[in-house]
C-alpha cells in the first residue's frame, strides 16, 4: 500500500471537491472528501447529494484496477445510500471529512465489475456507495487525468462555484462549460453529474416545505450516454409522491445536445 494524503490539484474535478487519495491500492482504496458548508442553491439547505462524487471515485476506481492492458473504465451504474442521521452527523463535525473505503465486490466479468465502499466521517458509518463499471477497449490515448501543467491556489468552497453550477427562475439547474469538471473523456465527471440530479430532485422534493424538510436516503443513477455541459444543459428533477414523512422523485440530466445523458431516482425521508 502506499500512503498518498495529498489532495488532488484544484484545477482537476476531484481536486475542486478537496479529495485527497489516503491509501491508494486496488484494495482497499480509501479517500476523503471535505463536506463542510455544501448548500443546495435551490432549497438553502444543508447537502450531501456531493458524495456522489466520492463514490464514483473511490467504487469506480477498484473497478479501474481490474482492467485489462488495452481497457478503460465507464460508470453505467451509481448507487448512494445514506443513514437518517447522515445530515446531523455532517452538521455536528464540521472539521471532518468524508472517509470513503472502497473495495472490490466479487470477481469482475468481461464486460463490467462492481465496486463498494463505505462512508464515513470519524468512526460513525453514514452511507455505503457502489459503483458498477463498464469495461471498453482502449480507444486510442486518452488526456492526462488531470492537467499537465497544474496551478496552485484555493479552490472554491460554494457549491454553485464548486460544480459551475446556476439556478433558472423555474429552479432548473444548469449545468455550466468547465474543462476542469470534465473526466479523461472531455465530458463531465460522473459523480459531478450524479450530484446534480440530487440536487435537482431534492429540490422538488423540498418545495414549499422549509419547515420539515425531506432528507435524501437513497440515489440511484444510470448513465445513458455522455453528457456534454454548456448551451443549455441542465438537471431537472420531477416529483413523483411527496407526503408528509418521505417522498420519490425522478432527475434527468440534459447534455448540450439536448438529450437525456443520466437518470436517476431519489428516495428522501423527513
Amino acid at each position: 500500500m502506499t500512503e498518498a494524503p495529498i489532495a488532488y490539484p484544484p484545477n482537476t474535478a476531484l481536486g475542486r471537491f478537496g479529495i485527497a487519495p489516503i491509501v491508494d491500492s486496488a484494495d482497499p482504496y480509501v479517500s476523503s472528501m471535505p463536506l463542510a458548508g455544501l448548500i443546495n442553491p435551490v432549497t438553502g439547505a444543508p447537502t450531501v447529494g456531493p458524495l456522489a462524487v466520492l463514490v464514483d471515485h473511490a467504487a469506480g476506481l477498484v473497478n479501474h484496477y481490474r482492467r485489462g492492458s488495452d481497457e478503460w473504465t465507464l460508470t453505467s451504474e451509481l448507487t448512494l445510500e445514506l443513514t437518517p442521521d447522515a445530515l446531523q452527523v455532517v452538521g455536528d463535525n464540521p472539521e471532518l471529512p468524508a472517509v470513503a473505503t472502497a473495495r472490490p465486490t466479487g470477481g469482475r466479468g468481461p464486460t463490467s465489475a462492481l465496486g463498494c465502499c463505505e462512508i464515513t466521517i470519524g468512526d460513525t458509518v453514514i452511507g455505503i456507495g457502489t459503483v458498477r463499471s463498464v469495461y471498453i477497449s482502449h480507444p486510442g490515448e486518452f488526456p492526462q487525468e488531470w492537467p499537465t501543467e497544474l496551478v496552485d491556489g484555493r479552490r472554491p468552497t460554494e457549491l454553485v462555484e464548486i460544480m459551475a453550477i446556476n439556478v433558472d427562475d423555474a429552479n432548473v439547474i444548469h449545468q455550466r462549460e468547465n474543462s476542469v469538471l470534465n473526466n479523461t473523456l472531455g465530458i463531465v465527471h460522473g459523480g459531478v453529474s450524479a450530484a446534480g440530479l440530487e440536487l435537482a430532485a431534492s429540490a422538488v422534493l423540498n418545495a414549499g416545505r422549509a419547515e420539515a424538510p425531506l432528507r435524501t436516503a437513497s440515489l440511484r443513477v444510470n448513465y445513458l450516454r455522455q453528457f456534454v455541459s454548456g448551451g443549455d444543459s441542465r438537471y431537472a428533477g420531477t416529483a413523483l409522491r411527496v407526503g408528509r414523512r418521505s417522498g420519490v422523485a425522478e432527475a434527468k440530466a440534459v447534455g448540450a445536445d439536448g438529450q437525456v445523458a443520466l437518470i436517476a431516482r431519489i428516495t428522501a425521508y423527513a
